[in-house]
């Protein structure tokens, strides 16, 4: 018996999927070691952790070998044997970390995804599917999670798989927060400072919203249009985000944002004046030291000629006495 795309959603909503850490820089070295053998390929490999209903605890991952053709999206192979031999492995090692999904590194959904997600239905029920943007140039977070949920349509005809998006988050234990942070600090460029680092993070974020409002108005667009059908809890997101958004068009908002971006613009005019003056006041304070470094050095070496040269006096008169001594004699 097949549940109606409604009693799908509703089963799904509110569900989320938490990806460790250590997940991501397993899937990041799967993918490293694909590019060092030449390979432009993606990577997939299998997800462990904890289906807790609404929470989805993905803590582990291990990759496994899988190939494609890149013209002919039917054809592709993945091993089966080393699946289960990897995770009689693993549950060995921590038997709370169960099979509760796949990765791929897409980065965008593929054509065969879910043949492999129905392959993936053999050990797990609801198998959840992650896709792991590996590009550097990317901002925001670099994970997307779906469910497979099969869509009934009201005029009877075929039913169609598709996949369902749900929210995704990046938490990590106490112990992974200790580790990434040493990483971090071993990685960290020592040249830049904490404001640069904090400028440069406020930057992706920002690159980051912009990226997801032009995929929100190109959404938009496209549903206008007719390319695609609409979706009420998209749309329903939708404008609880516009309903937080303040009524620019009061005067009494406007003018308490217009205050705010002065004061902040204030305190970073006097922190520009004040760096100048002390760069200033750094350089004449570094004038003086120099000048004063160059008088002494004058004045040893005037002490040092006047030395040399009563030095050349004592010794001319010591010569002169002892001629004239010879002459006495």
């Amino acid at each position: 018996m097949v549940a109606s795309t409604s009693e799908q959603l509703t089963a799904l909503a509110g569900t989320t999927v938490i990806v460790h850490p250590l997940v991501l820089l397993s899937v990041t070295d799967h993918h490293a070691r694909s590019v060092s053998r030449n390979s432009t390929k993606r990577v997939v490999g299998v997800l462990l952790g904890q289906d807790n209903g609404k929470t989805v605890n993905v803590a582990n991952s291990f990759g496994i070998p899988f190939e494609e053709d890149e013209k002919d999206s039917k054809t592709w192979f993945l091993d089966h044997n080393y699946i289960e031999g990897m995770y009689d492995m693993f549950k060995k090692v921590n038997a709370r970390e169960r099979m509760i999904g796949w990765y791929h590194t897409g980065p965008k959904l593929r054509a065969s995804d879910q043949e492999v997600n129905d392959l993936f239905k053999r050990y797990i029920a609801k198998p959840v599917m992650v896709i792991v943007d590996v590009r550097p140039d990317t901002v925001g977070i670099p994970t997307d999670a779906y469910y497979a949920v099969e869509e009934i349509k009201d005029d009877g005809t075929e039913i169609r798989k598709t996949f369902l998006h749900v929210p995704s988050a990046i938490e990590a234990e106490e112990a992974e927060e200790i580790g990434v942070e040493h990483l971090l600090r071993d990685i960290k460029d020592s040249t830049t400072t904490t404001l640069a680092t904090r400028v440069s993070e406020q930057l992706a974020s920002l690159q980051g919203l912009q990226s997801r409002l032009r995929d929100v108005h190109s959404y938009l667009l496209d549903v206008v249009a007719g390319t695609l059908p609409v979706n009420h809890q998209i749309i329903y997101h939708l404008q609880d985000a516009l309903n937080l958004l303040p009524d620019l068009s009061d005067s009494v908002v406007t003018q308490s944002f217009t205050s705010s971006t002065n004061d902040q613009l204030l305190v970073v005019y006097l922190s520009t004046l004040l760096r100048a003056v002390i760069a200033l006041h750094a350089l004449v304070d570094n004038k003086a030291t120099i000048g004063r470094a160059e008088l002494e050095e004058g004045a040893d070496e005037k002490e040092k000629e006047k030395k040399t040269a009563e030095g050349k006096k004592s010794e001319e008169g010591k010569e002169k006495g002892k001629s004239e001594s010879d002459r006495g004699l």
